[in-house]
């Protein structure tokens, strides 16, 4: 029994970890915006096409990775993505040109979703039952948190200690690189075949898309596809908190990184109050809350002055909307249960909503990156942050009629 247990959050850890290190390399503009620029010598709207090159391989194999990771077992996908990830950023620290960057987003796009997220998400929903599935994708998104924290703070230090020159962000990305490469191949001994539950046997073409078709009809689906595409644009608005630090309220690199860090932190008691609070309220009237503050903390982002006098402001804003973002993004696939999805198609239904919801990494980063060269940079920031604001107004209306479905499916027993 005790050995069981032990192993059950050995798990999680692994997941965690794994969860948190494979998107370091991708999402490496979230924290460090402008020494990347600055190192690859790269304008606004050419570090928005590489997220955005990485976004469109992403959503291309989103909705087939979601059919794989009902097929194999989660853990050789999970293995494999993780250590081709990292040797991917091994060359990638070599701080290649401009083209190769985008090939390289482009690889990442394909190692990072379709052998990997479905199946995470596969797991995450078999290791707790299904009135726990709240506590289950909070623990993941706490422990991928302080998993994103204790990493930062040696990249921090290698920024303090070298400068935010191109030697320093090479040793950034080789580190992270190594951990991302480590965490596969813990993730093969620890993980077993078991673990995700049972895979579905390999049907005919025609039987398949019949499979794929059935989930595609649930309502329950489109309807968190839209909360998840929402919130992930409030998560893309948070990647600005650092450079929109930098550029209207003029700090360092080094203080707008610990701003960054200091989000991070937001996010671990964040996740697990999410994760508690919403088995015993209800995933979608948590999020129906949480969509309410996001609208509020971005229409202040999008009119604050950008003045000495309300840095305090600033900060106490970016702590209330990262509070708000980092829950959603913890409880927003435990609406699977919520919305009736059976279990046997969780690859299937996650890699279609996937599909849909990260399409932010297309579009957001380059609305940003055009936004912010077009416009006055006061200006720029406020016509990105409006628009978040309203998208997060699509998932306040979509996690509505989520409620609506919970209600109905709890009368009906």
């Amino acid at each position: 029994m005790k050995k069981s247990f032990v192993r059950k959050w050995l798990v999680m850890l692994i997941l965690s970890v794994s969860a948190s290190s494979i998107y370091l390399l991708p999402f490496l503009q979230e924290v460090y915006y402008r020494p990347l620029a600055d190192a690859l010598q790269l304008n606004n709207t050419q570090v928005g096409s590489l997220m955005s090159i990485y976004g469109t391989f992403a959503m291309l194999t989103y909705f087939p990775g979601g059919w794989v990771a009902d097929k194999i077992i989660p853990r050789y996908l999970i293995s494999i993505s993780l250590i081709t990830t990292g040797l991917i950023g091994l060359y990638f620290a070599t701080l290649p040109s401009y083209e190769i960057s985008l090939i390289i987003h482009a690889l990442w796009g394909v190692t990072t979703t379709l052998l990997f997220w479905s199946s995470i998400v596969r797991v995450t929903r078999h290791w707790a039952s299904s009135d726990e599935q709240g506590k289950a994708f909070g623990f993941l998104q706490t422990g991928r948190s302080i998993s994103d924290v204790i990493v930062s703070f040696p990249i921090l230090a290698i920024f303090g200690i070298l400068g935010s020159g191109v030697f320093a962000l090479s040793m950034v990305i080789m580190q992270i690189s190594v951990i991302t490469i480590i965490a596969g191949i813990a993730a093969w001994h620890v993980l077993s075949n078991e673990d995700g539950g049972e895979n579905t046997e390999i049907l005919s073409f025609g039987s398949s898309i019949q499979e794929i078709i059935s989930v595609l009809k649930m309502p329950a689906v489109w309807l968190i596809a839209v909360v998840v595409l929402a919130a992930y644009s409030a998560y893309w608005g948070a990647y600005r908190f650092t450079s929109y630090s930098t550029d209207i309220f003029s700090l360092s690199v080094i203080a707008a990184g610990a701003i960054s860090i200091g989000k991070m932190v937001m996010s671990p008691p964040s996740a697990l109050i999410a994760g508690f609070v919403s088995d015993k309220v209800g995933i979608a009237k948590s999020v129906i809350v949480l969509f309410v503050v996001l609208i509020v903390s971005f229409v202040i982002f999008a009119f604050l002055p950008g003045i000495p006098s309300f840095l305090p402001v600033m900060l106490i804003n970016v702590a209330i909307a990262s509070f708000a973002i980092f829950a959603l993004r913890a409880i927003y696939f435990a609406l699977l249960e919520e919305g009736g999805v059976p279990v046997v198609v969780t690859g299937t239904a996650t890699g279609f909503i996937s599909m849909i919801g990260f399409t932010p990494d297309i579009f957001m980063p380059l609305l940003g990156g055009i936004l912010l060269d077009s416009m006055p940079t006061i200006e720029g920031y406020r016509a990105f942050f409006i628009s978040v604001a309203v998208i997060c107004g699509l998932g306040l209306a979509a996690s509505i009629f989520l409620y609506r479905i919970a209600l109905e499916r709890k009368k009906n027993g």
